[in-house]
């Protein structure tokens, strides 16, 4: 008789978006006759800029002759794009990372859920809290986070990092010590930042204690303030504790074609094993990578009329978490973020839970947010809206909340 994987049973309930898109589908269909303004889910709405597209087509035109024809790509993906990322997103910004230390992939969020294949099930989690929710999930599948507690909605064997207005929803140095630690800045979902040397001190921390750092910049793009960084690569020290995650989906709306990447120096060892080599055998077994057209498509990002084009998205993007940051903080609410990230923190008012609040918004005024819960125990009583919408929906939904 075959057998699951006891750990997935560990899961609480649903995926957070399964649990949204069931709410809004059930009332959407009670109430047939209402709008609904979704600010909910992280996904973007501008259509892929002219340059991206002048490069689909391309590479399409490409396949359609035996001579310039792409079968299978290399296992860390081609070469012209891991260049340009490696030039561009680094050499650029001052930091020693070379090309075959990239490893191209269908998205981040596959590389945030794979990468902790290659670490023994008896490493130490710490995480943010609140945070991307991808993170413990995956850890618990792997049999890593130890027995949940509903009542505190915890796991035994995580380290929670708490993320507070109290301490600028960034997290402290953990007094337990941890195997393991997951950042993200831009942080989704609080929109917090860190400084460099803030950075610098989880960097200087890990390489203490013998710790890796699994880095999410997904967000990097929408950094506004200069001493914010955009890579943990700009710190001293990263190259032999640190794995960097990177996204296209929020910097150029590859979030229908899917395109990401993941850094692993060299120099990152557990004694004398390579963790680049270890990825680079599990990219090689289980091939998670993009296609040669979406790979051209990315290395037009990088082109001056791509850079121009999506500097212009993001300004859209950003002009709307302004909109919506602004406003809000104007009508009484308590909101943070959306400076350096498209997300706005909003604490609930009223005393209510994330959960209660999106039951009020969605049956009130239509509007769709996330509840803060969803991202971790800390997150109760916060709820997030993301300025990835349109701007008129934005405007829209922010007048909607004000009537409340």
């Amino acid at each position: 008789m075959f057998k699951v994987n006891d750990n997935y049973l560990k899961l609480p309930g649903s995926y957070l978006f399964s649990t949204i898109g069931k709410k809004v589908a059930a009332y959407q269909a009670a109430n047939p006759e209402k709008s609904i303004i979704r600010l909910g889910i992280g996904d973007v709405t501008q259509p892929l800029a002219p340059a991206i597209i002048g490069s689909l087509h391309h590479a399409v035109d490409e396949m359609a002759d035996a001579a310039t024809f792409h079968g299978y790509a290399p296992d860390l993906g081609y070469e012209f794009l891991r260049s340009a990322i490696a030039r561009n997103d680094y050499a650029n910004r001052g930091c020693d990372i070379s090309a075959d230390e990239i490893f191209i992939s269908d998205g981040a969020k596959s590389d945030s859920g794979n990468i902790q294949e290659i670490f023994s099930v008896d490493n130490k989690v710490a995480v943010c809290d609140p945070v991307y929710p991808v993170y413990v999930d995956t850890n618990v599948m792997a049999g890593r986070t130890g027995t949940y507690d509903p009542k505190t909605e915890r796991w035994s064997d995580v380290i929670y990092m708490p993320c507070l207005a109290e301490n600028n929803f960034a997290p402290e140095l953990p007094k337990e010590t941890p195997d393991m630690i997951y950042l993200c800045f831009p942080n989704n979902p609080t929109g917090s930042t860190i400084t460099k040397d803030q950075l610098q001190e989880w960097v200087d921390y890990a390489n203490r204690v013998g710790a890796v750092i699994i880095y999410d910049a997904a967000y990097e793009a929408y950094i506004s303030e200069e001493n914010v960084p955009h890579t943990i690569f700009e710190c001293q020290g990263a190259r032999t504790c640190a794995i960097e995650l990177k996204s296209f989906s929020k910097n150029a709306g590859f979030t229908g074609i899917r395109l990401g990447c993941t850094v692993i120096p060299k120099d990152l060892k557990c004694g004398d094993v390579s963790l680049h080599a270890l990825w680079a055998r599990r990219h090689g077994t289980k091939y998670n990578g993009a296609p040669y057209i979406i790979q051209r498509a990315g290395e037009a990002v990088y082109s001056d009329a791509g850079k121009a084009q999506l500097r212009e998205q993001v300004a859209y993007y950003m002009n709307n978490a302004k909109t919506i940051l602004n406003g809000l903080r104007e009508a009484g609410y308590t909101v943070s973020g959306g400076v350096n990230a498209p997300y706005i923190w909003l604490k609930t008012p009223d005393k209510m839970t994330s959960w209660e609040f999106f039951d009020y918004l969605l049956e009130n005024v239509g509007v769709v947010g996330t509840p803060g819960s969803g991202f971790g125990p800390s997150g109760e009583g916060y709820f997030r809206l993301t300025a990835f919408g349109s701007y008129e929906n934005s405007v829209a939904a922010l007048e909607r909340i004000k009537k409340l």
